[in-house]
């Protein structure tokens, strides 16, 4: 059976989700909506990794801020849920690292 011609916009979407330029479009969202969500202190010593069913992993520079960020937890989370609503967050795992 002859098909019609395909919307650009479907074959547009079909490229980037094979090239992973989706995927790329997403990480920088949501390390924006992080750097707001933490503010500009806690964002510097900060970098997110990624997220696994709703786990957020990121990456800390120290023990001290790790433990501060432990207390914020639930407040990161809700600003995270407002600025990032495509992204189903509903956990946050600090871990201590080196920050590029």
């Amino acid at each position: 059976m002859p098909r019609g011609p395909e919307p650009i916009g479907n074959i547009l979407a079909d490229l980037m989700a094979r090239h992973g330029f989706a995927r790329v479009q997403s990480t920088a969202a949501l390390e924006a909506a992080w750097r707001e969500a933490a503010g500009e202190m806690l964002a510097r010593y900060t970098r997110v990794g990624a997220v696994r069913r709703g786990k957020l992993d990121v990456l800390v520079a120290n023990s001290t801020l790790l433990q501060e960020m432990t207390f914020q937890k639930a407040t990161l989370l809700a600003r995270l849920a407002a600025l990032a609503p495509d992204h189903p967050i509903k956990d946050l795992r600090f871990r201590v690292g080196v920050i590029g």
